[in-house]
């Protein structure tokens, strides 16, 4: 990594990120059963099965963990807070030591100088209310509104940030539609359905949220480049179809109040009743907008129904999971972001990172080469945004630590620090100590 803060604009902000269930450990402080712990029991859906039982027991080890955000020299920490632990029953009654522990943690964090970015849902839905429908039923709106409410009341007044529903793509349609997460459901409609309800909650909570007299408050997108795996117009329409689903529909949404017609014309006639006048709910003004990016896909023309596209392997280095390695992704989706939905809202690219095939070495260090040269190139990319004029205002890496990583159990790495998931031993890989030395101020 050659790139450190000096080579960033004046007041741009570097961060780390982690997602509540994914490290917390669900159960303890009362916590309710979610929907991931209901999918995870299921054989075949995650690898040996694992749950975010334990994970990494941040709950008990949280000023471990806020240390050692400190020592990266970040100025953000972008946090989510599980509303099964604050709402056990997704509705009524509070669970104190869950609000506890967001109280403690957003403390921890300004008393570490650190900005508490919070996120509010970042995929733990509460299983009563997988039992009633989920995302599938309108009514989840209102019930995702009142529990931001909820949480703003407690720590509204201290975090930097607040954005509403982490990867919106990847709660609609990679949950219901696929079916490789929680609630595991392949139904075209129940795909529609929730993926508008998502839209709707988004801004139904933005309402609230502006209620509680809280400002700065963001939409988070998870976007993936689609590139036609050849020349051919078939590939060429396979790709737009895939960008249509995966990326235009939410900002499309969220920012023009429309859906593109290449997924209305899989999904309009499944979508919910008067789904055309949500819209002035659902582009509900936000302050900022927030990017995930993590590589591309490759596609051509695919077989039977809509949509009709298929993956295939690409020629570029890949991280451990398989996926490509593709920065001029993110600096195009920085300039198209900026140039078809969002004008001169800031932008942050709030996730970003490399699931590395970490080595450790002789002496104890873990050599994560790879993850260096990832985030450098990907920073470059925004680098490269910047100079374009796009107004690009932080990064965020994925992430603090290594974690419950959803389908994928504990057996795929994002850290930079290594975690010890039989003794919970904390380690710094050799990138976080890289990364600490080129955010330091």
């Amino acid at each position: 990594m050659n790139l450190t803060r000096a080579d960033f604009p004046e007041g741009f902000l570097f961060g780390a990120a982690t997602s509540s269930y994914q490290i917390e450990g669900h159960a303890f402080g009362g916590a309710g059963r979610t929907h991931w712990d209901d999918f995870a029991a299921t054989p075949g859906n995650v690898v040996r099965g694992e749950d975010g039982a334990i994970a990494c027991d941040h709950y008990h080890r949280l000023d471990e963990d806020l240390d050692l955000l400190q020592g990266l020299n970040v100025d953000v920490y972008r946090f989510s807070t599980s509303w099964a632990r604050v709402l056990p029953e997704g509705r009524g009654q509070v669970n104190s030591e869950g609000l506890d522990f967001y109280d403690r943690l957003v403390d921890g964090l300004l008393a570490r100088g650190l900005k508490p970015a919070l996120t509010l849902y970042h995929w733990e839905l509460p299983s009563v209310l997988a039992d009633l429908g989920g995302w599938r039923n309108r009514d989840i709106a209102q019930w995702f509104a009142d529990y931001a409410t909820v949480i703003m009341d407690r720590i509204g007044d201290r975090v930097w940030s607040t954005a509403t529903i982490n990867e919106p793509w990847c709660v609609g349609w990679l949950s219901h539609f696929v079916g490789a997460h929680a609630p595991g459901l392949r139904d075209i409609r129940a795909t529609a359905r929730a993926m508008h309800h998502i839209l709707l909650a988004h801004g139904t909570a933005v309402q609230a949220i502006r209620a509680t007299g809280a400002t700065n408050l963001g939409a988070v997108c998870n976007l993936e480049w689609a590139t036609p795996a050849d020349d051919s117009p078939a590939s060429k329409a396979a790709a737009e179809r895939y960008d249509a689903i995966y990326n235009r529909f939410f900002m499309g949404g969220l920012f023009k109040g429309a859906y593109p017609d290449l997924v209305l014309e899989g999904l309009e006639q499944h979508l919910p009743s008067g789904w055309q006048n949500d819209f002035g709910t659902i582009t509900s003004p936000v302050d900022w907008c927030g990017i995930n990016y993590y590589t591309r896909s490759l596609l051509t023309e695919g077989e039977g129904a809509w949509p009709r596209y298929a993956q295939v392997e690409g020629p570029l280095p890949k991280n451990s999971i398989g996926w490509e390695t593709y920065p001029d992704g993110l600096r195009d989706f920085l300039l198209r972001t900026r140039d078809e939905y969002t004008g001169d809202l800031p932008l942050y690219v709030t996730e970003n990172g490399m699931a590395a095939h970490d080595k450790l070495g002789a002496d104890g260090s873990i050599d994560d080469t790879d993850r260096q040269a990832y985030i450098g190139d990907h920073l470059e990319a925004v680098r490269e945004a910047i100079r374009e004029g796009v107004p690009v205002q932080g990064y965020f890496l994925w992430s603090l630590l290594d974690n419950y990583e959803w389908a994928f159990g504990y057996e795929k790495r994002f850290g930079a620090v290594h975690v010890d998931f039989d003794t919970l031993k904390r380690s710094p890989k050799n990138s976080y100590h890289a990364l600490a030395a080129a955010f330091r101020r």
